[in-house]
């Protein structure tokens, strides 16, 4: 039995294995732990579905591999284990192609159909694909659906699906309709579609140590987490329209209520109280009944829509090791603040921990630069947050210094 790298998450695309608990030829029981990944949101342990005997690790510790890929395999316990050998240990082992039967002599025709057939080299790492291009909406913003086949094969002869008449059931744009247009010669654009200029890549690393003299830097490797905030913030920036606004709320009134819920709490068994509000925890369920009160804000853009959200979900970006993760707080317009700041502190830890599950992180987001001499920042989100509301909380100041 092949073990495949999982997917942590609608946006995780690749995964680290950090730690391997078991080893080649140890046997395998239905729950047991078999390693633990890493991606740029969460850490998790991987259990085994079937019982067997660890007979091939294609994907050693602290390497990166993309999600689907084969990393182990799971035999039965009568079968041999494969030795692991460096090579093995650093890429992973091609795909074995059985070998074609033996075949009795043949002459003409007959002996070229029954050639063998030069095997199909595949990918180790991409046993199970994944679409690489989105080829548009299943509906056009008249209302016809489209075919996936049809969108495909207009977006590689470039033809204008709002100029085709449909003919497939229920108005439907079929792939016959395309290939109509693509054989007449119609139905291409009327004006020549603006440029998309790429975005410019940035210089590469042997540029950028060129500016300095060897031996006067240390190199530090990028983990997925790095790697994915450099990406998703790059994207974010160049496909997201961005807008700021500030004001100044006066909290005088607000932490006075804090301190005085603080001062009542209960006593715990141990003697410590049984809660502490922070100012956060009120500022999450403010923006969480705002939410509720101006819904159009609670929204997303969806190429041809708006998704707008039934709920405020809301996120406080957590700052970890290497990066930043943001722990969302489901439902929070129905939850008082003492559950918010219960949950918040539960998901926190777990975040620096990098124990979230992956439906815990990714949501509305909103970011505390807590006490500090910083009043205000601007920064760009990931994409998949910046594509909506975003709020920023700076340092509370007494009146008298406004």
């Amino acid at each position: 039995m092949d073990i495949l790298m999982p997917q942590l998450g609608e946006t995780v695309t690749e995964g680290k294995i950090t730690t391997w608990f078991k080893a080649l030829g140890d046997a395998i029981k239905p729950g047991d732990n078999l390693f633990e990944i890493e991606t740029d949101k969460v850490s998790m342990e991987v259990p085994s579905t079937s019982a067997g005997v660890l007979a091939e690790i294609r994907v050693s510790a602290g390497e990166i591999a993309p999600v689907g890929a084969v990393v182990a395999v799971i035999a039965d316990s009568s079968a041999a284990v494969k030795p692991q050998s460096p090579a093995t240990a650093s890429a992973p082992s091609p795909q074995k192609v059985p070998a074609a039967p033996l075949r009795a002599p043949a002459t003409g025709a007959l002996a070229a159909a029954q050639a063998p057939r030069k095997p199909v080299a595949l990918e180790p790492f991409h046993e199970v694909r994944s679409p690489e291009h989105n080829f548009g909406p299943a509906k056009l913003a008249g209302g016809a659906a489209v075919t996936p086949l049809a969108r495909r094969r207009a977006s590689e002869a470039g033809i204008d699906l709002n100029r085709l008449t449909a003919s497939g059931p229920r108005g439907r744009i079929v792939a016959l309709d395309v290939e109509r247009a693509i054989a007449g010669g119609a139905a291409r654009a009327a004006a020549p579609a603006r440029p998309v200029t790429p975005p410019a890549a940035g210089p590469s690393a042997d540029r950028v140590k060129a500016y300095y003299a060897p031996g006067s830097y240390e190199e530090v490797p990028l983990d997925s987490m790095r790697r994915t905030i450099a990406v998703r913030l790059v994207e974010a920036k160049q496909t997201i329209p961005h807008f700021y606004l500030t004001a100044d709320v006066t909290i005088e009134r607000l932490n006075q209520v804090r301190e005085e819920l603080n001062a009542v709490a209960a006593k715990a068994a141990d003697g410590n109280p049984a809660f502490k509000l922070s100012i956060n925890d009120f500022v999450i369920k403010a923006l969480a009944l705002a939410l509720q009160r101006v819904p159009a804000a609670n929204a997303v853009w969806a190429e041809d829509r708006i998704l707008r959200f039934k709920q405020s979900d809301i996120g406080v970006a957590v700052a970890i090791e290497g990066g930043l993760i943001t722990p969302v707080l489901r439902h929070a317009e129905s939850k008082s603040v003492n559950d918010i700041s219960s949950e918040m502190r539960d998901l926190v830890t777990r975040a620096r921990s990098r124990r979230l599950k992956p439906h815990e992180s990714e949501c509305m987001a909103c970011a505390s630069l807590r006490p500090s001499s910083i009043r205000r920042s601007q920064r760009s989100w990931p994409l998949a947050q910046a594509n909506g509301d975003r709020s920023r909380l700076g340092m509370a100041l007494p009146s008298s210094v406004r």
